[in-house]
């Protein structure tokens, strides 16, 4: 075969098309993973939302109204969809959406969350209600809704409780009750998913910037609430004076940080405590540890010292490893 022959030969193999078996790679590229942010609109489930997409991950975003979807659906990597954690019919809806997709779905985070800041022998019945639908009966419904194809991706869940599930005081009963359930639903949670490779954590902010403040004084600015005749009007009103304002806190970056290694770590932790300063972590632990002396504390089987600090040890070690 002459040269000019080869060079014909040459050119008719660039013209030929080329046929998907010979491009493997193509066809073995990861497939983006897709998270549900529940409450994605504002404040800490915003930040999460968005740190996500910028890493690269598939982000359906829940909202309640057609603007913020609209909003959310603008930024590159996330999808907007309508949900509200209350309406059954809003988290079948996401559900059918999600499958239509075809993405699967890998990752679950339970944000939506409210306030009522009331004190337990005032409070209605209305704003106790509206507390757990959204805290504790919300993140159960949208769990329950896609724990199937969470099982099958063998993915992640995690919700966001607060530290207030373990400090509470005056006012903060009905929040602080809501967050406290979160505790046993994500420990039982994890039990239960645990036989189908599925990790379940909750992630446990302090304070940081947000509009729950605002959110919770507009309410009971719309409700027609009022300070006058409570048992509690002075701890009321210092509530009520203090700034809705939260634009001095940090941006809740740690956060969306403390979720992405719960959703993506190859190890996950259980809780992850995320706090802005040194105070509000001694407040907390020592709370958890002034329960574990008063479940302690005289009874029949009580441990002493020297054994309580054995148990210690013998907790830490594995974190330690």
């Amino acid at each position: 075969m002459n040269l000019r022959s080869l060079w014909w030969l040459s050119v008719l193999a660039l013209a030929l098309p080329v046929h998907a078996e010979s491009t493997p790679a193509a066809a073995d590229a990861p497939k983006q993973k897709a998270v549900l942010v529940t409450g994605a609109t504002s404040g800490i489930g915003r930040n999460i939302a968005e740190t996500l997409a910028r890493e690269g991950y598939l982000v359906y975003a829940g909202a309640r109204k057609q603007a913020d979807i609209d909003e959310l659906s603008a930024i590159d990597n996330i999808e907007g969809i309508r949900l509200d954690v209350t309406v059954q019919k809003d988290v079948d809806d996401a559900l059918a959406l999600v499958r239509e997709r075809g993405t699967g779905l890998y990752g679950l985070v339970n944000n939506a969350g409210v306030a009522v800041f009331a004190p337990l022998i005032e409070v209605d019945e209305v704003d106790m209600r509206f507390v757990m639908d959204v805290n504790l009966m919300g993140p159960w419904r949208v769990t329950r809704a896609f724990a199937p194809l969470l099982i099958e991706s063998k993915g992640r869940i995690t919700t966001i409780g607060s530290i207030s599930g373990t400090v509470s005081g005056t006012l903060f009963g009905p929040y602080s009750m809501s967050k406290h359930a979160v505790e046993a639903f994500t420990d039982s949670l994890a039990r239960e998913m645990q036989k189908f490779g599925v990790e379940v954590s909750v992630i446990e902010p302090g304070n940081f910037k947000s509009d729950i403040a605002m959110s919770v004084r507009n309410r009971m600015q719309q409700r027609g609430q009022t300070t006058e005749g409570s048992l509690y009007q002075e701890e009321l009103e210092r509530v009520m004076a203090a700034p809705a304002d939260r634009s001095n806190y940090q941006e809740p970056d740690a956060v969306s940080a403390a979720v992405k290694r719960a959703l993506f770590d190859a190890s996950p932790q259980r809780r992850y405590m995320v706090v802005p300063n040194q105070r509000e972590a001694e407040i907390t632990i020592r709370k958890a540890i002034e329960e574990m002396v008063q479940l302690n504390q005289n009874q029949p089987y009580a441990y002493d010292r020297e054994a309580l600090i054995r148990m210690l040890d013998e907790t830490m070690a594995p974190a330690s490893e």
